[in-house]
């Protein structure tokens, strides 16, 4: 989407071709449902790990790409409750957005209200509070595809890289995030980088630009570290001349598709919208909407009718204001392919967005956080797909067996006691915030100066930089339920003060 005229504060079931009827995107999904395990690509279709077809239909869930470091709405609810109504509502799949950012050590989360809800969240770090989204979702049968949507959370880039977030570090990134969900298949795959635009090219061979070379190197490292995941790579802006939204030109595929070291991996993503994101020409064309399949096809949906790969339609959204965007949803709809009609044979999709407070969209809920926006999900109807059974847990974080409440958790207070200028004592007090009793925990913080431990006592540290993170000693890892304990440190020079700390715990 055109990100300088938004104003946003920033799969399905087997279904066997063909179906005999429409089947309800609410109805109960069975055990041996399909969208089990990790998935793979076969020409334009994907399938789960016994081979059978799904289809991506989801929502977006935005804001961990923004200054909160984490999903929007947490102010007002509960995300457990959040998820439950994205299921009940039949969505099957979360593309979550982020930022570089949020992999940062300590990096906190903001604006979320811990007042009868998200008590399971307090004093975790923005990694952690993901953690826990992937773990419910994954409980309650959503699958997660993560999305690099910027760079850090000023604002989304051109291109892949920036001057303070170089290609090294983006890649690092995602194998990190690939690495932290391994072995659990709620994370079904990594959409590399939102919204490649101009000067970003596709195939012409200059390295800095062209994001097709680009979503190699990084697609391939992230199969590096687990070859299980889905890569999804968007489009670019402009091909030989011919413009379209951001992310959403794909023309470039048929003479120059992208290669992966791991077969059947790979997924291709297009962005669409409404004129209330911004006029495109063919709004305008006295022949509209009949114009817009052949629209579509030129862009994207080729790949998919000729078989190449599947495409998956990350994001396309509108205020259903003027008229015009509410033909061009109905259109849309009816070229992605009916589900009654076509099962998972079907272009996959993330409707933009579930937020309310996308300025230029709008969401699927209202501004309350509460109340669904009938009219707008029922232009979905058509496309949804029943949901996927319950997952397993898993290694690693998030695993969706453990949607928090049997984790034990924590918090950290960091006080300084005084503070002379030419050092500092301060005492971290370490609180059990959880149900269950820890046995060890860890506490981290990121200076803003050069201060340095100097000495520490009942802990034990290291430090990276301004980054210190300090464990238990042997006598005070044990806190029951409730309970705290603390240690000490001294620091030079002053000013020692820190303004997050994170705690985590076993």
């Amino acid at each position: 989407m055109f990100r300088t005229l938004r104003r946003a504060l920033c799969v399905a079931a087997a279904l066997l071709l063909p179906l005999a009827g429409v089947q309800s995107a609410r109805a109960d999904v069975s055990a041996e449902a399909a969208g089990a395990g990790y998935w793979h690509t076969s020409g334009r279709q994907i399938l789960d790990a016994a081979g059978q077809p799904v289809r991506i239909a989801g929502i977006n869930w935005f804001g961990f790409e923004t200054a909160n470091h984490v999903v929007h709405g947490l102010w007002a609810r509960d995300y457990k409750s959040m998820i439950d109504q994205m299921k009940s509502l039949g969505y099957n799949t979360l593309r979550m957005p982020y930022s570089d950012d949020i992999l940062k050590p300590g990096t906190m989360p903001d604006s979320i209200s811990h007042d009868g809800k998200n008590t399971d969240l307090r004093g975790l770090t923005s990694l952690q509070v993901l953690d826990r989204i992937v773990a419910y979702a994954g409980q309650s049968g959503l699958k997660i595809v993560l999305d690099r949507h910027r760079p850090d959370a000023a604002g989304q880039s051109a291109l892949w890289y920036t001057s303070a977030v170089p290609e090294s570090t983006w890649i690092a990134n995602l194998k990190a995030l690939a690495a932290r969900y391994r072995g659990n298949s709620t994370v079904v795959g990594i959409d590399l980088h939102n919204e490649p635009r101009d000067p970003a090219c596709w195939g012409c061979g200059d390295t800095s630009r062209d994001w097709r070379l680009a979503a190699e190197r990084a697609g391939n490292a992230v199969l590096s570290v687990n070859p299980e995941l889905l890569i999804m790579v968007e489009g670019v802006q402009s091909y030989n001349g011919v413009n379209g939204w951001w992310g959403g030109n794909l023309m470039g595929v048929a003479e120059h598709p992208v290669r992966l070291d791991v077969p059947n991996r790979l997924v291709y993503s297009a962005h669409d919208y409404a004129t209330s994101v911004a006029q495109q020409p063919w709004f305008s064309d006295p022949s509209f909407p009949a114009n817009m399949p052949g629209i579509w096809d030129k862009y994207w949906g080729y790949v998919f009718k000729q078989n190449i790969a599947p495409v998956w339609l990350g994001e396309f959204g509108t205020t259903l204001q003027p008229a015009v965007d509410r033909t061009w949803l109905s259109e849309l709809v009816k070229y992605l392919r009916s589900t009654s009609a076509h099962g998972a044979d079907s272009f996959h999709w993330t409707f933009w967005s579930w937020n309310p407070n996308s300025g230029d969209t709008g969401g699927i809920l209202k501004d309350d956080w509460q109340t669904v926006d009938t009219a707008k999900d029922a232009y979905l109807a058509p496309v949804k797909a029943p949901g996927f059974a319950p997952g397993t847990p898993g290694p690693g974080p998030g695993g969706p067996g453990d949607p928090g409440g049997s984790t034990p958790t924590c918090t950290a207070a960091y006080t300084v006691g005084s503070d002379w200028g030419g050092g500092f004592n301060a005492e971290v007090k370490v609180t059990n915030t959880g149900a269950l009793a820890l046995k060890s925990w860890k506490v981290t913080w990121t200076w803003s100066g050069s201060q340095k431990v100097t000495n520490m006592w009942n802990a034990t540290h290291t430090q990276t930089g301004a980054t210190v993170t300090a464990v238990n000693a042997a006598h005070n890892g044990s806190v029951p339920a409730g309970g705290s304990a603390s240690f000490g440190l001294g620091g030079a020079p002053g000013g020692g003060g820190v303004t997050g700390v994170s705690c985590s715990a076993s």
